[in-house]
């Protein structure tokens, strides 16, 4: 069984940063994709970012230029640099790993920007 455990998520304030880490448990081999989704208070879980097992990456639009999407593939590991938050940015994050077909969701961690 293939276990997210995140850290990092917290309250700043606007402009601020913040980064959140991911570590995949329980897999004998290197998940194809990790990244970060998140969820804001009565929409959709939305894709931030992800990284393959060969370092492609992909945002979203809102966040280019401000998260940067990093991976430690010998310790399974992603970790989401963010900088310059704004109040938008307040959601609840989750961090996924696909192994194989099968995707594993952590429980996500809040992330609060307000001033």
């Amino acid at each position: 069984q293939v276990q997210l455990v995140e850290s990092g998520g917290g309250l700043v304030q606007p402009g601020g940063s913040l980064r959140l880490s991911c570590a995949a448990s329980g897999s004998i081999f290197s998940p194809y994709v990790m990244g970060w989704y998140r969820q804001a208070p009565g929409a959709q879980r939305e894709l931030v970012a992800t990284m393959t097992s060969g370092r492609i990456t992909n945002y979203a639009d809102s966040v280019k230029g401000r998260f940067t999407i990093s991976r430690d593939n010998a310790k399974n590991t992603v970790y989401l640099q963010m900088n310059s938050l704004k109040p938008d940015d307040t959601a609840v994050y989750y961090c996924n790993a696909l192994v194989g077909r099968i995707g594993f969701w952590g429980q996500g961690t809040q992330v609060t920007v307000s001033s």
